[in-house]
């Protein structure tokens, strides 16, 4: 798997329904590019998927879902971190108590971006990938 230019920021999104991946995905595409950076986005329906892709290649951010249909998303933060300690980890969920909120950030995850969401709370994540 060829690496895309280091001014595009390569994100992995981890999400097992298709209308979520089909939502982020139109939020790249009607970005602002003066103000969003671009994205290469790899896209993973599983676990297993995800790890696939992990192995093929480095990522920017990776944004993973919690219920995914071979298991939890938040066991794999872990083996993210083992990997790449620069990567940005965001949760995405549906599960927004402050407990499910706080579980998912002490496992090493550098944001929590609850569901659904809109347009410009996803563009804030993918500004945040690189740093202010």
């Amino acid at each position: 798997m060829s690496e895309p230019p280091r001014d595009v920021i390569r994100v992995l999104l981890i999400e097992d329904e298709p209308a979520n991946r089909a939502l982020v995905r139109a939020i790249i595409a009607r970005a602002d590019r003066t103000t969003v950076p671009e994205v290469d986005l790899v896209e993973a329906a599983t676990i297993a998927d995800a790890r696939s892709m992990l192995a093929g290649g480095s990522f920017d951010a990776v944004l993973v879902d919690v219920r995914l249909p071979d298991g939890n998303g938040l066991d794999l933060i872990g083996e993210i971190r083992q990997r790449e300690r620069e990567v940005k980890v965001i949760v995405v969920s549906a599960s927004v108590l402050p407990a499910e909120r706080a579980s998912a950030l002490a496992t090493g995850a550098d944001g929590f971006l609850a569901k659904p969401f809109g347009a410009e709370a996803f563009v804030d994540v993918i500004r945040g990938v690189r740093g202010p």
